[in-house]
């Protein structure tokens, strides 16, 4: 049976199941796994050891013996091309080929490949061609209603994702929901025993009414839209679009790659496309 070597979901169906697993959601297969049957090893001298001693080197071996590869330098796993070496650099040592940069933690690694030095990505809306760095900052535009030919806003585009989404992938199914609430404050929010204007629903303080009102019209009291597509493992809520894609792009539950989530944003807010994992 084989397994997906990211979220280790394993795949009856056979290779083209887990090919499209994979094509969807950027993860990988296992690091060291057999060319011809469905086990995957520890290391690269097990599996080695494995597809030699069975006969299973894929054709393109020469004499029954790895092709010249990419070797790391800080250990002796070897790969057959150049991105699989990157990838074991970044997971196993949290090293930066391109710096030349060691980190000292994976979230560390993880935001500084993310950051604008390596930053490459360039995400357009569907509707007015506007470019974007993120796929986050991309869903905001529409969100703000900022697109001039998209005239949407957060209740808009939930309706709209919520129409083309009926198995609930990343909406949430909420009968009662009629829209989004309206907050306003008044002159009585003002607490003078912290000298400060007071939320009475989460009991911030603010130096001025109009942050307080900023506050109160923004999504941060308003309805779980969303929730993160990895229901099994993560299930997190959020009250907008934008914050599931930030939260996919931060990679925090392992659902996704940074790239994938570029390159699936328009596939979410196309209004021509169902939604399905």
């Amino acid at each position: 049976m084989l397994t997906c070597g990211t979220c280790w979901r394993e795949f009856p169906a056979g290779w083209r199941s887990r090919k499209q697993h994979m094509d969807a959601t950027g993860h990988v297969p296992p690091a060291f796994e057999c060319d011809t049957c469905d086990r995957y090893f520890g290391s690269q001298h097990a599996v080695i050891q494995h597809m030699t001693a069975l006969g299973h080197w894929a054709e393109s071996s020469e004499s029954g013996q790895p092709p010249l590869g990419f070797a790391c330098d800080d250990c002796d796993a070897a790969f057959y091309d150049e991105e699989d070496l990157r990838g074991h650099e970044v997971k196993a040592h949290l090293y930066c080929h391109d710096c030349d940069r060691y980190f000292q933690s994976w979230n560390n690694i993880n935001q500084h490949l993310h950051g604008k030095t390596h930053r490459r990505t360039t995400v357009r809306c569907p509707f007015c061609n506007d470019s974007h760095g993120t796929a986050t900052g991309l869903v905001h535009h529409l969100e703000r209603g900022s697109c001039p030919n998209a005239p949407l806003d957060r209740d808009k585009l939930y309706d709209a994702v919520r129409r083309r989404d009926p198995h609930g992938f990343i909406s949430n199914r909420l009968l009662a929901w009629s829209g989004t609430s309206s907050y306003e404050a008044t002159e009585m929010a003002w607490n003078y025993r912290v000298d400060a204007y007071e939320c009475y629903l989460c009991h911030r303080l603010f130096g001025r009414l109009a942050s307080l009102n900023q506050h109160l019209s923004s999504p941060t009291h308003q309805q779980n839209l969303y929730h993160c597509p990895n229901s099994r493992r993560c299930g997190r809520e959020f009250t907008t679009l934008a914050a599931v894609f930030n939260h996919l792009e931060s990679e925090s539950c392992e659902y996704m790659r940074f790239e994938a989530v570029q390159r699936h944003v328009e596939r979410i807010v196309d209004p021509r496309r169902m939604i399905q994992v």
